[in-house]
């Protein structure tokens, strides 16, 4: 998540003033399962599923998407070395096996990865499924006309830096070997005991190379899962998905794929999808959404209304939004100015800014609040929901500011959820009471990531937020936080600049670990010490509320990809 492309694909699904991202066991309102209106409720084959979605499914190309991407659908048609558990809630946070037969076995300091293939793997024509395949899959996405995917492989390959492709570079990567159709070895170039998580990554899909037609593959990718493409028009706004009969239940543990048809229509406006999922008419019973939430107004409806509230899923993705700081700009160079602030936020008020507490949950913890993330509760700076000015001031009087200051907070204009007006002026309000006055600084869309994510540009007081690649606290705290990772000339994400030794040891530390729950722990052990600097105030956690059609069947939110998994959907 480096690259301001990146950001924006994580959170471009944003309706009104809900981010795309959402997540934990099914539930409605009232229950902890959505649940699906009439009769019988048992899943069966059959049937065409319908997704409604606000942004087109664009880049249909493994090599281009960043995770699974567009709610999962690329997961129907792209199967990789390992996957997410398809399960709801925590269980689902949990990576599993795919096309290899297990998630990797490490050397012993997890320099080296080393993969078997099931037998019996097919693509949608017939032709037997490689090892060789799933390396050229992953040496095309270094072709720089094919970027966009998650940049991990260039950092974590033995000799990958300056590597360019296949299309360029006719040598391949040295560090990807494959003995045998069945085997594939990967070489590190230091320990990383997670990445049974990265193989997980559409990058790790095969590509059959005699059928590789470049910036063209995403019209017609070569199923490796369920379903094949048969249509993909206007760039991902209308995408139809009918069954790969090569496909075999027998290799494949985790899509259910029930539907014979799945019927992607995009470019939607979020109050059309989500009246028409309410309406539940025709084709739209069988409809669900994979990027759109509902908002304050629409879930106060639904609430009221047993029958569409048995149809709301809920979720919680690992996501945090919170205040950043830089600590080169005075007066946020003083420690006690940033926890006068952190005293001083009313997160009551930053919550209903959000939407209310049933969209939004309150944060003092940087990591999300949930077990994989290595979650350890704490509130370094206790003020209540309503914050505590008068800690805030005596702060601030410590720091030299008796009478208060004056700070601009930068925000982004468009109302996006993680960094929107209302939760800038929420923010300004609280900081008032404590006698600190807020200017409030804000900046359209484009202008604002490239300015907060610019080591020369990056203001002393904005607004920001971070989601997971993979529910760990790795992809969580290393991007902000470690040292190495500060970038002087592109997109820098450690906003606090932070270089400390310490922190940087424990993340390679903990990083060696294949024990994914002592690494867990560790995590939440750093976590407390990164927030004793105060270089963030963690604002909220989004909780998201979708609805589905009244003949869906089988709804399965995990909390490692925050949306309904179209894998397990039935319609009958």
């Amino acid at each position: 998540m480096r690259q301001p492309s990146v950001i924006a694909r994580r959170v471009a699904a944003a309706s009104v003033s809900l981010v795309l991202a959402a997540g934990a066991a099914a539930c409605g309102p009232e229950d902890n399962d959505a649940k699906s209106s009439g009769g019988d409720s048992t899943p069966h084959k059959g049937g065409t599923l319908t997704v409604l979605n606000s942004e087109p499914q664009t880049d249909f190309d493994p090599a281009r998407l960043y995770t699974s991407g567009g709610g999962n659908v690329p997961s129907l048609v792209f199967r990789t070395l390992t996957t997410r558990n398809r399960e709801s809630g925590a269980a689902g946070a949990k990576v599993v096996p795919d096309l290899a037969t297990d998630t990797g076995r490490p050397n012993k300091d997890a320099t080296v990865w080393t993969y078997t293939l099931k037998k019996g793997l097919t693509y949608e024509d017939g032709t037997a499924i490689t090892s060789a395949d799933i390396k050229y899959g992953i040496e095309r996405s270094f072709a720089p006309e094919l970027s966009g995917g998650a940049p991990y492989l260039r950092d974590w390959l033995v000799g990958a830096a300056d590597y360019q492709g296949p299309y360029k570079d006719k040598g391949g990567l040295d560090a990807i070997e494959t003995p045998d159709d069945r085997t594939i070895v990967f070489h590190l170039n230091k320990p990383e005991g997670e990445f049974p998580f990265l193989a997980t990554q559409t990058q790790f899909a095969p590509v059959p190379k005699a059928k590789d037609t470049g910036t063209k593959y995403e019209e017609h990718p070569i199923s490796s899962g369920p379903y094949k493409v048969v249509k993909n028009e206007n760039d991902g706004e209308t995408v139809l998905l009918e069954r790969n009969t090569h496909w075999s239940a027998s290799t494949d543990a985790e899509r259910k794929a029930y539907p014979d048809k799945i019927d992607v229509r995009s470019g939607l406006d979020a109050s059309v999808i989500n009246q028409r999922l309410s309406a539940s008419q025709g084709a739209d019973s069988a409809a669900v959404t994979t990027d759109t939430n509902l908002g304050p107004a629409e879930l106060a409806k639904v609430t009221g209304d047993k029958e569409l509230a048995a149809r709301v899923g809920t979720g919680h993705f690992g996501y945090t939004n919170y205040i950043a700081f830089n600590p080169t700009v005075k007066p946020f160079n003083n420690v006690k100015v940033r926890q006068a602030i952190s005293y001083a936020i009313d997160r009551s008020s930053v919550v209903n800014a959000a939407g209310g507490s049933s969209l939004a949950e309150a944060a003092t913890t940087f990591l999300p609040n949930q077990k994989s993330f290595g979650y350890e509760p704490y509130d370094l700076f206790p003020a209540d929901d309503s914050g505590n000015a008068a800690k805030a001031k005596e702060l601030l009087k410590e720091a030299g500011y008796p009478n208060g200051l004056t700070v601009t907070l930068t925000h982004n204009n468009a109302q996006n959820f993680k960094t929107s007006p209302e939760i800038a002026t929420a923010i300004q309000d609280a900081l008032k009471k404590a006698g600190i006055t807020v200017k409030l600084q804000g900046l359209e869309d484009n202008n604002y990531s490239g300015t907060v994510h610019n080591v020369k540009t990056e203001p002393g007081f904005f607004l920001s937020a971070w989601g997971a690649d993979w529910p760990s606290g790795g992809p969580f705290l290393a991007p902000i936080f470690d040292g190495r990772q500060i970038v002087k000339d592109g997109a820098n994400f450690n906003s606090g600049l932070l270089n400390d030794k310490s922190v940087n040891a424990e993340i390679d530390a903990i990083n060696k670990l294949t024990d994914l729950d002592a690494a867990a722990k560790r995590w939440g052990a750093l976590d407390k010490k990164i927030g004793e600097q105060a270089l963030t105030v963690p604002l909220f956690h989004p909780v998201y509320k979708r609805l589905v059609g009244k003949d869906i069947k089988n709804v399965v939110i995990s909390d490692w990809t925050g949306v309904l998994d179209i894998s397990q959907v039935a319609v009958k």
